[in-house]
């Protein structure tokens, strides 16, 4: 399947470079990277929107469509998509510009909850836009 005519959905917040240490035998990017690059995304955007710490405490549905190689550019978009009273959920969507290419294809996208912390690490209400 071709994404040229989807684009990603959200607002960019994360873009990275797929390199050699990141793979594994066969040359594929780890998923575990791929989804860590997500959860720093979620991480930053959460931050931003609950003014403050904020923790993952879940990812849902989360299934690897394209696999990455090296050299391929990892875009994160997110977009909150819920707002709770200590709690978020994030839509995040992981795109790899392949190299040297202008092709983007869709790798995975999942959702991300995240929760607002205080200074002692309990959940803490997150302001009301």
């Amino acid at each position: 399947m071709s994404d040229e005519k989807v684009r990603p959905t959200g607002e960019l917040t994360l873009r990275t470079l797929a390199m050699p240490a990141d793979t594994n035998a066969a040359g594929d990017i780890f998923g575990g990277w791929v989804m860590a690059q997500m959860d720093l995304a979620c991480g930053i955007r959460a931050a931003e929107r609950a003014k403050g710490r904020v923790v993952t405490v879940a990812v849902e549905r989360m299934v690897f469509a394209k696999a990455m190689k090296v050299g391929d550019t990892l875009s994160i978009h997110t977009h909150v998509t819920r707002v709770g009273r200590t709690s978020m959920t994030l839509k995040v969507e992981a795109w790899a510009q392949r190299y040297l290419s202008d092709l983007m294809e869709k790798v995975t996208d999942a959702d991300f909850v995240m929760v607002a912390l205080d200074a002692a690490g309990k959940p803490k209400p997150i302001p009301q836009v």
